[in-house]
Parts: structure tokens; sequence; C-alpha cells
């Protein structure tokens, strides 16, 4: 395909999941109208199955001129192959999740699943329990064919085989899944313990407590009722969120035609909850956990500070590779030169010395927590020390949330990688600050605590 093709989809501006594809030898030829998500009908081969907040800007992506760089040679040639583009718009992102989950399972894209072990991947599953429990289980222990769960030795799931009512995925990204399921969660409350409900455990029981006060659990609840969300809950992760919405109109009209007037008003409550999904923080950019083939063994280092009114100011270097913490290769810089509470000076300080250490590895990127001042000071460190490294930076919202990242396209990296290292280096300097804090404390003002993990 070339971008000149892409004026006969009409993609519009909303989330969604677009599928590429490539006709089968011998068919008729279609229209690109005629080409939808759900009537393929064995004519086309589908390629890869994607999801977006915008269908029209995603798709135009895979045709700027430096694919190559930030999607890979699989996904390069899958784009080359493609003559065809369906696409389905959805309510919200959430629905795009799963929907597109949907879709690989039941297309088996190639270049979504080619080169990759089904077993790394993360699946959503409900228990065969008379009170279910929705869990995300990595597919090396499942059994599909016998629907169980292969609890391992020393597992946190229940000791034998867990019976599985549904299994939902492969979904591509861990993280948006387990952050879908909390958005799912609180409009249908949903049990996720370690354990099957009733079983004897002081903390489940104080776990299951503190989650039904914050409504992530049911309060108080029937078989039958909490078997009925469970339902819902199987319909949304199935990709199915059109049959839910009938369900829940119907619902509401009969039990507001039997004056049944506070489970009318539940389940409006329920049609507008998933209509008005604050999920924005599922996908932050286009390229965001798109599932795309990372640069093979990238190594990334992310910088974080920490501090108390300018007392006890440390930073910390963390390192991902591959898509996977190097806990080994962290390291904890006590800040010396720095007065104030001044960030900039004090990532500085730590980037300087980091490169005092010829003897460490250099990554592909660095990433700083900030935005373009924290960038540019990194920059200008690296720049004066000689060092060609692009800087990375990850912005955050009120809550502390990644709200948009700076140049990791430029920088050959994923975004999702960028996040990760970046959430790291925040973890780590917490934990560090606190352990720095507790050291500096006098002895009486102590609190015998366990060292943060």
């Amino acid at each position: 395909m070339q971008r000149n093709d892409l004026h006969k989809y009409d993609l519009p501006d909303v989330p969604g999941v677009y599928l590429f594809l490539q006709k089968k030898g011998g068919e008729a030829k279609t229209s690109a109208a005629d080409v939808r998500p759900t009537n393929l009908r064995g004519r086309y081969r589908v390629l890869y199955v994607g999801k977006a907040t915008s269908l029209r800007d995603r798709v135009r992506s895979y045709f700027d001129d430096d694919i190559i760089a930030t999607r890979g040679p699989r996904i390069v040639d899958m784009v080359t192959k493609a003559d065809r583009i369906a696409h389905e718009a959805t309510p919200t992102v959430l629905e795009a999740l799963v929907r597109e989950a949907a879709l690989i399972k039941k297309y088996h894209p190639s270049a979504n699943v080619d080169g990759k072990d089904d077993k790394t991947f993360l699946y959503a599953v409900i228990t065969e329990e008379e009170i279910p429990r929705v869990l995300v289980i990595r597919g090396k222990d499942i059994d599909f064919k016998k629907r169980v769960i292969n609890a391992q030795q020393g597992s946190t799931l229940l000791q034998g085989r867990t019976l599985l009512r549904a299994i939902y995925g492969p979904f591509p990204s861990g993280v948006q899944l387990r952050e879908g399921l909390r958005l799912i969660r609180r409009i249908f409350p949903f049990f996720d313990t370690e354990k099957p409900i009733g079983t004897k455990s002081k903390h489940q029981e104080a776990k299951i407590e503190f989650n039904a006060q914050i409504k992530q659990y049911p309060r108080i609840f029937s078989v039958k009722e909490y078997g009925r969300t469970i339902r819902r809950v199987m319909l949304f992760l199935g990709g199915r969120g059109k049959e839910l919405r009938a369900a829940l109109e119907k619902e509401m009209r009969q039990a507001a035609k039997e004056e049944r007037f506070e489970d009318a008003t539940e389940a409006r409550r329920e049609l507008f909850a998933l209509d008005h999904i604050q999920d924005v923080s599922l996908i932050k950019d286009e390229s965001l956990f798109d599932g795309r083939e990372k640069s093979g063994g990238a190594r990334i280092e992310a910088y974080d500070t920490a501090h108390l009114s300018g007392t006890n100011a440390i930073g910390v270097m963390t390192v991902v590779e591959a898509g996977a913490p190097v806990k080994s290769a962290y390291r904890t810089f006590r800040i010396q030169g720095i007065q104030k509470n001044d960030d900039i000076a004090s990532l500085k300080e730590v980037l300087s010395r980091r490169l005092g250490h010829p003897e460490w590895q250099l990554p592909q990127a660095i990433v700083v927590d900030g935005g373009k001042v924290q960038k540019k000071a990194a920059e200008s460190v690296l720049g004066a020390a000689g060092v060609s490294i692009p800087v990375v930076a990850v912005v955050k919202d009120e809550r502390h949330r990644p709200r948009e990242i700076i140049g990791a396209r430029q920088s050959g990296i994923t975004e999702a990688d960028a996040v990760l290292a970046n959430a790291e280096a925040h973890r780590f300097s917490l934990s560090r600050h606190r352990r720095s804090r507790s050291r500096s404390m006098p002895a009486t003002l102590r609190v015998n605590k366990s060292p943060p993990s």
C-alpha cells in the first residue's frame, strides 16, 4: 500500500481497531467500504490488527518516512504486502483494547504473532467457581485444551488446577490489560483475589474488606447478582460492547416498567459509565503499546531524584533492557553539591557522575522525569561530555501518571519501554530515599520497619 491509497477509507478521528489485509488470489474486487472486520468471509488474509485513539492518525503513521526506525522491518514488510484496510470504530479506547484482543485471537495475524511465543502473552481469565474471579494469567500457565490454570510450585494461585470458564486474549500489552481491568472493575466490581473467595485467610479477608470499601470489590451481594455482573464482564472482555449495551438498556426498561427504580437507576449508571470511561491513560500516544517489534535488546537508562525540603537528596539510575528491568545495574547517587531544591541541578550532577564511569555500558537512550527543560538539561551534560545519546522525557499529569512522552520515536525506542524505565526510576528513587531518611533519623525517632522493596 501507498500513502495516497488512504483517501479511499474515510478513516474517522475516533477510537477503534484497524486491520491491514491482503486480498486472496481469484477474489472479486470489492470497494473499500465493503471490507469490515466482521465480514471478511475468507476473502482476505489478515496481516495485522491494531488499536488506536484516532483511527485516522494512527493508520497514517504507518506511512511516515521513518517507519523502518520506529516500527522495525516486520511492520514495514506487512505494510508493503497489504492492499486493503478495514476498521471498526469503538465508543472508547478501552473497548478498542478488548476488541483488538478478540480480533487477534480470531485471525492470528502474522505481524502480530509470528516470531512470538504465545506463552509469553497475558490473558484475562474467569474462573469456573461458584464465585468467579477475574485474573491476569500468562499463557505458559494455561492449558488451553483443558481450560485450566496449571499452578506452579510456590504459585500465589491456588495450588493444583483451577478450572476456567472463559479465556480472553492474547493481549499485546500486559500493562494495558491490567489498566483496562482496573477501569472495567469501576463499573462492574469483581473479585481478583489470589485464592478462591471463601478461602480461610486473614490477609485475604482484610483485602476484600478494604477493596469493598473503595468499591473495587462487591460490598454485599448474592451469588445470583454477582453472576449477572460476571456475565457483563464476559461480554465486555469478549469485545461485545454492543450486546452489553443492548442488555443493559433492556434491563433498564424492564426494571422501570416493574417499578424497580433502584435497579433501573443502576443499569442507567452502568450505561453512562460505559460511554464515559476516562481511559486516556490506556493509549497516551498512537505509538504506545502498539505491539510492534521492539528494537531488539535496546538498553535504556532512566534517572530520577528525590528529596524532602532539600534534605537527604539522592538520585538514581535504573536500566531496562529488551523490555525488562535489569536490577543488578541500578545505581544510587547521594547528591553532594546542591544546596536547594534544584531538581535540574541534581539531574545534571547525577548524569555527570554517571558519565564518569566509562566501565558501565552506555545505553541506546536516556529517559528523564519531566518535560523539555529536563530533556535539554540532560542533553547539555551529554553534549559537554562529547556523548551522543538521545534523551526521552516523560511528562506527568497531576496524579503523577504519564501524560506525554517527548522524543521516544526519534530515539528509536518504544514509548512503552520509556514509561517502564521511568516508572522503575521513580519507584527506586522513593525506595532509596525512604531508606536514606530512616538512617538519618535519631535512634529515638526511628520506627522498626522492614526495608522497602
